[in-house]
């Protein structure tokens, strides 16, 4: 059966836009260290890898039994952004396929688990702000966070799309959990590092309707 080509392209940020997850990962692993946090590059993307750092460190600190300092979150961004603008990456194809995109009448956003000012600041350092802005949402403009709907509903009300007319491009089993439960359309992204082998067939699993490893696809996919 045909599909009609969606009215908007909603995409994550970390893992499918910036190959940011595992810069991000290493970074938390050493900022939660020096507190007595133990968790490995791996497993923070693994486990957290679409979920906001607050509920992160929640779900740590309840597990360790161990508290984080008053200005922890100030000091891991600062550290991140530091790294960030040394490391981070576009992925592949990513502003070839968002022209590529509106050439076709589709409208794209980003509907993210990071806060508004590291979003700006990631999406500049790789020359796909403007490809966006203003159309730029945060999961701190909602109630709660992935795997809940709430930013890809928001996304779309601020976009004036219907729920049905949506296609949400994710990297992370929350985020395409949080996509269904909108009623729209996943497509999962394996492409970025962090990936493990298992990544793809978990995307499928949580009812992404495909899994690309190269956003390259997506115009041909959704056309």
């Amino acid at each position: 059966m045909h599909t009609p080509a969606p009215r908007l392209v909603i995409f994550d940020c970390d893992g499918v836009l910036i190959d940011s997850e595992i810069i991000a990962a290493r970074a938390q692993s050493r900022a939660l260290a020096a507190h007595g946090i133990a968790i490995t590059p791996e497993e923070a993307a693994h486990r957290f890898a679409g979920i906001p750092d607050a509920d992160m460190w929640r779900t740590l600190q309840q597990e360790s039994e161990r508290s984080l300092p008053d200005g922890f979150a100030r000091q891991y961004a600062d550290r991140l952004e530091a790294t960030f603008r040394q490391e981070l990456r576009a992925l592949p194809g990513a502003a070839e396929t968002v022209a590529a995109l509106r050439e076709r009448g589709m409208q794209v956003c980003v509907a993210s688990s990071s806060l508004p000012a590291k979003l700006e600041a990631a999406l500049k350092m790789v020359d796909l702000w403007d490809a966006f802005a203003p159309n730029v949402f945060s999961t701190a403009q909602v109630a709660r966070g992935k795997p809940a709907p709430d930013i890809f509903l928001y996304a779309a009300r601020q976009m004036r799309a219907a729920n049905l007319d949506c296609v949400v491009v994710e990297d992370s089993v929350p985020g395409v959990r949080a996509a269904r439960a909108a009623r729209m359309r996943a497509i999962g992204f394996v492409g970025a590092s962090h990936n493990g082998p298992d990544q793809r067939q978990r995307l499928l699993d949580e009812g992404a309707s495909e899994v690309i490893d190269d956003l390259r696809r997506l115009p041909e996919i959704l056309s």
